[in-house]
């Protein structure tokens, strides 16, 4: 294993539960990346690649699964120096989860709210690391990444509003966590921000004239399977790869109790379940969800 992050990096990124680390992809890959978005984005069948923004349909503003639509992003995710470095994280033992490039276009980009990647894919461990991948300079003006330093040690915040999940918190210090600092996590393209599952984190509006893109590989330790498979969050077993080292016979678990992602009506994705919240009066949500019941008795699961 190559030493990618140094020792600072790691322990940076267990007390705080994040990392930026510049220098891992050069200038031209990051290039070509841009120039497959920009070929995915021109797409006759957009609406089968990429969710629109809802302010003006013509942009999009996330593309579903990059690493299933084009080799050059399916090589990124198991390039070795990145995978080196996830190693260094979570351990020797690499799934590959899933993938999504969010785009966040000029004056428009849609807001991220306070959310814990868990609180959407409880697992039955939190050895899970994202990795943000900026393909453009991102900074406070374009909307890069916003974090709550350490807060990945306090535990899974409630995700819910009325007795259904939501995705999101109000804010750090409406989770009672107000003496955290929040970070904005800065980077040239090409720089990569590695953080916990249970980081608060955001973004918000992009206000600038740039765009902002980012591709994100989420990874997991090959012994932490996960402990939901509603419609939500299943879809992305099937394409779940060992990508480094064995596949597990056994699964580690951690001692805790983990809420269950259990929403009022089913949803497509972050975005659409942040917007909408949840239903009320049995009105469903017209946002692009799907209609599903759910039985909302024993919403929590204890992993011992």
């Amino acid at each position: 294993m190559g030493g990618i992050l140094s020792d600072s990096q790691v322990d940076f990124y267990h007390a705080n539960g994040f990392c930026v680390v510049d220098g891992i992809f050069d200038a031209e890959l990051i290039e070509k990346a841009r120039s497959v978005v920009d070929g995915l984005l021109s797409s006759a069948d957009l609406a089968g690649v990429a969710e629109a923004e809802p302010e003006d349909g013509s942009k999009a503003r996330r593309i579903w699964a990059p690493t299933s639509r084009d080799e050059l992003f399916a090589g990124i995710a198991e390039d070795p120096r990145l995978l080196d470095a996830v190693e260094q994280l979570i351990g020797p033992d690499i799934v590959l989860q899933y993938s999504k490039l969010n785009v966040k276009p000029p004056r428009v980009g849609s807001v991220v709210e306070w959310h814990q990647d868990f609180a959407f894919y409880p697992h039955t461990n939190t050895d899970l690391v994202a990795t943000l991948i900026y393909l453009d300079d991102a900074t406070r003006e374009n909307a890069c990444l916003r974090v709550a330093a350490g807060s990945h040690r306090h535990g899974l915040i409630p995700h819910e509003a009325d007795g259904y999940f939501v995705g999101k918190v109000a804010s750090p210090a409406e989770a009672g966590l107000d003496d955290l600092p929040i970070v904005d996590c800065e980077g040239a393209a090409g720089s990569v921000v590695f953080i916990h599952p249970l980081l608060l984190h955001s973004s918000e509006k992009n206000l600038s004239d740039l765009y902002r893109r980012v591709f994100i590989p989420s990874y997991r330790a090959a012994d932490a399977l996960p402990i939901y498979y509603g419609p939500h969050a299943a879809h992305n077993e099937p394409t779940a790869k060992l990508v480094r080292g064995s596949a597990s016979r056994t699964v580690r678990s951690e001692a805790g109790q983990w809420r269950l992602p259990i929403a009022e009506a089913e949803f497509n994705s972050l975005y659409q379940v942040q917007e909408g919240s949840h239903v009320s009066d049995g009105t469903k949500l017209s946002t692009g969800y799907f209609s599903h019941e759910y039985d909302t008795k024993d919403t929590a699961a204890t992993t011992m």
